[in-house]
C-alpha cells in the first residue's frame, strides 16, 4: 500500500475535535487538539504571546467564558452563548436582554444593553445623555471573533475592573447578527481560518449574504437590525469580521469610508482622534494593528494595495450614507483564533474609552454630516493611483507552479517582510454625478418601495388628495440585466436620459424631502445610476414588461393617416428610413409609427420616481 501524502496524513491525524492526552492524562480525558484541522493546509504562523493574555481568566473560574474554559479554541454555540451571558445578566441592573426580532428559522436576535443606569429601553438610554456604540458580531457567523470577545468584556465589566467603561458611554452588544448561520456549525465552514474549531456559515438560511443586504434590505435579520439602529440611534456602529485573502503580520485591521464619501466630518474624527488612540492601545498589548488590507493581486505584492471606498450594500458604506460613524474590523483569518478574539477585546474597550472621552466631537461630527445637504452627491466612483503609498507589513512568498491548477500558486513562508511605498489604488475619483433634487415622489403602488425606505427611518409624507405637478422623470433605454440572480435579486442598469413632465400624482403618493438626515441615504437609494439604487437591486423591474400591443393590420392604417395629417413626421420617418438595418426590419417599422401613436403605454421605460 502507498503511503499517505504527508499533507494527507497529517490531516487525518487531526480529523477530530479532540485527542487523547498525552503522559499522565487519562486515556478517557479528552483534550483539545494542540491545531485546527486545517493547520496543515495553512501557512506557517510565528508564535504569538501578548500582554492582553492577562485578560484571560483560568479555564476552572465560575465565570469563565466558554471559549476561556476549552482552551481558547472554541466558540459556544446558540444555546450556550446565551445560557451562559442570562446568567451573567442575573448578577447585575446593569445589563438587559431585548430581542430585535426572529430568525427565519425562528431564533431571536439577542441585543445585550450595558449602561449605568440600567436602560432597557430606546428611551432609557437616551435619558443618560451618554454615547452608545453599537458592537455587532456574526454578521459572517463564521467570522465571531466579536461574540466571544465581548461576552469576556461584559463579564469584566460587570464583575471585575472595567466598569468604569460605562460612566461615560453605553453599550449595545449583539453577539450573534446570523443566528441561523451561526448554527450551521462545522470544523469544515472556513478553510482558510483558524479557528474556532466549529465555525458557522457565511450566509443566512436562505443564503443570502447580510453584509450585502443594508441597501436593499431583503432579509428578515437585516430588517431587524436596521429598525434597531434607528430605535437606539447608536454614535458608533462596530461590525467585526474574519478576513480571506493574503497573509501579512497585522492581527486586527479596521477601515471606514473615507474623505470622498457622504460623511467627511465622521471621516475626520475616525482617522484623526479614533485610529491612533485605538491603534496605540493594541500595540500597548502586543497587537499589530493596521488598516483594512486588500491586495490588487493576491501573487504579485508589487502591483500594490486596494483602498476601499464601499457602497450602501456593506455596514461602513451604508454607515456613511447614513452619517452613523462605521468601523468594519476585519481580523486576520491566519492568526489563531485566541489572539484574535483577544485583539478585539482590546479594541472594543478603547473604543468604549475614546468614546465616552470624546462624545462631545463625535456627536458634533456626526451633526455637521447629518444637515450638510451637498449640492452634488457623487453616484458611483472610479480607480485612480493614490498619491503617497504605504508601507505594508507583509509576509515573504515564493510562486510555485501547481501541478494541480496549472498555474502559479503562492506559497507563504511565514517570515516577515517589509514591503516598502507599495502603491495604492482606490475608488476614489468621482464618476458620475447629481444634483440634490428638492423632493422625490412615489406613487402609492410602489408598496415595497416605500416600505423599504420607511424601513430604513427615511422620513416621508402622503399627498392628501391628488395634484397636477410638472417634474422630471427618467426614461430608460438599452436596458441591461444580470446573466445571473446576484444575492436573489435580477439586477439590472439601463442608459438614462431626463425629461420634464406635467403628470396627475394620485392621493397616497409619497413625498420625500431630501433635507433630512437621512436625505443622502434616500438620493443613493432611489437616483437610478447609484450602484445600490433599488432600481438597479430590481425593486421596479416590472416597467421593462410591455403589456399592451396593437396589430399590425391596425397599425398600417393609422400610419398612414399619421403620415397624411403631418409632413414633418413624413420627413421624419423618411430619414428614419436611410438606416438599411430600420428599412429592411417590418416590425421595427410599425413599432416606430407605435411609439410616436396616442395608443402607446408612456408608462414603459419611464421611472416612476419623479424629481422635483
Amino acid at each position: 500500500m502507498r503511503a499517505l501524502p504527508k499533507t494527507l496524513a497529517l490531516l487525518l491525524c487531526v480529523n477530530s475535535y479532540y485527542v487523547l492526552g498525552a503522559d499522565v492524562q487519562s486515556e478517557t480525558t479528552p483534550q483539545l487538539a494542540n491545531t485546527y484541522i486545517n493547520d496543515a493546509i495553512l501557512p506557517p504562523m510565528e508564535p504569538w504571546h501578548g500582554d492582553s493574555e492577562s485578560l484571560l481568566m483560568a479555564a476552572d473560574d465560575e465565570w469563565a467564558t466558554p471559549f476561556e474554559r476549552d482552551g481558547l479554541k472554541t466558540s459556544p454555540s446558540y444555546v450556550e452563548t446565551f445560557a451562559w451571558l442570562d446568567k451573567l445578566i442575573a448578577q447585575t441592573d446593569k445589563l438587559k436582554k431585548v430581542s430585535l426580532g426572529k430568525s427565519p428559522q425562528g431564533r431571536d436576535i439577542w441585543m445585550i444593553i450595558a449602561s449605568d443606569n440600567g436602560a432597557k429601553t430606546p428611551e432609557s438610554l437616551a435619558a443618560n445623555n451618554k454615547p452608545t456604540v453599537m458592537v455587532q458580531a456574526g454578521i459572517h457567523a463564521g467570522e465571531i471573533d466579536g461574540k466571544d470577545a465581548g461576552m469576556m468584556l461584559l463579564r469584566d465589566i460587570v464583575l471585575g475592573n472595567k466598569g468604569a467603561l460605562l460612566e461615560q458611554a453605553n453599550l449595545l452588544f449583539v453577539p450573534i447578527f446570523s443566528v441561523d448561520g451561526h448554527e450551521r456549525s462545522s470544523q469544515f465552514n472556513r478553510v482558510n481560518q483558524r479557528g474556532p474549531v466549529d465555525m458557522g456559515w457565511r450566509t443566512t438560511a436562505n443564503n443570502l449574504n447580510l453584509n450585502r443586504d443594508y441597501a436593499k434590505a431583503d432579509t428578515l435579520e437585516m430588517q431587524h437590525m436596521l429598525i434597531a439602529i434607528n430605535q437606539w440611534q447608536p454614535d458608533l456602529y462596530i461590525d467585526v469580521h474574519v478576513t480571506d485573502g493574503i497573509d501579512y503580520q497585522y492581527d486586527v485591521t479596521f477601515g471606514y469610508n473615507l474623505a470622498q464619501g457622504l460623511s467627511p466630518a465622521s471621516f475626520r474624527w475616525l482617522d484623526k482622534q479614533y485610529r491612533p488612540f485605538v491603534e496605540a492601545s493594541l500595540q500597548s498589548q502586543g497587537h499589530q494593528p493596521g488598516p483594512l488590507v486588500f491586495a490588487m493581486d493576491n501573487r504579485d505584492m508589487s502591483k500594490g494595495l486596494s483602498l476601499w471606498n464601499a457602497s450602501p450594500r456593506f455596514s461602513n458604506g451604508y454607515g456613511d450614507a447614513r452619517h452613523l460613524p462605521t468601523i468594519l474590523i476585519e481580523n486576520h483569518s491566519l492568526k489563531p483564533f485566541k489572539q484574535r478574539v483577544l485583539g478585539t477585546y482590546v479594541m472594543l474597550e478603547a473604543t468604549l474609552k475614546l468614546v465616552g472621552e470624546q462624545a462631545t466631537t463625535l456627536k458634533s461630527a456626526i451633526k455637521q454630516d447629518s444637515y450638510r445637504y451637498s449640492e452634488r452627491l457623487t453616484l458611483t466612483w472610479q480607480s485612480e493611483q493614490q498619491k503617497a503609498g504605504w508601507d505594508f507589513k507583509g509576509i515573504d512568498y515564493t510562486l510555485e507552479d501547481s501541478v494541480i491548477s496549472g498555474e502559479q500558486v503562492v506559497r507563504w513562508s511565514g517570515k516577515p517582510k517589509l514591503y516598502k511605498n507599495l502603491p495604492v489604488i482606490g475608488n476614489t475619483l468621482a464618476d458620475i454625478k447629481v444634483n440634490r433634487p428638492l423632493t422625490y415622489y412615489i406613487p402609492p403602488q410602489w408598496t415595497e418601495v416605500i416600505g423599504r425606505l420607511e424601513l430604513h427611518g427615511i422620513r416621508m409624507t402622503r399627498l392628501e388628495q391628488s395634484k397636477s405637478i410638472s417634474l422630471s422623470q427618467y426614461q430608460f433605454s438599452a436596458p441591461q440585466f444580470a446573466r445571473q440572480d446576484y444575492e436573489g435579486r435580477q439586477r439590472v442598469t439601463a442608459e438614462v436620459s431626463s425629461k420634464v413632465v406635467t403628470t396627475q400624482l394620485p392621493a397616497g403618493t409619497v413625498k420625500i424631502d431630501t433635507r433630512q438626515p437621512l436625505g443622502d441615504l434616500a438620493i443613493l437609494l432611489l437616483e437610478p445610476q447609484s450602484p445600490d439604487s433599488l432600481f438597479q437591486w430590481g425593486f421596479f423591474n416590472p416597467i421593462f414588461t410591455r403589456t399592451e400591443y396593437i396589430e399590425h393590420y391596425a397599425v398600417e392604417p393609422m400610419a398612414a393617416k399619421m403620415l397624411a395629417e403631418d409632413p414633418s413626421l413624413q420627413a421624419e420617418f423618411d430619414k428614419a428610413l436611410q438606416d438599411t438595418a430600420f428599412a429592411s426590419d417590418a416590425q421595427a417599422r410599425l413599432r416606430w409609427f407605435y411609439e410616436r401613436s396616442p395608443y402607446y403605454d408612456r408608462a414603459y421605460l419611464a421611472y416612476p420616481v419623479l424629481r422635483n
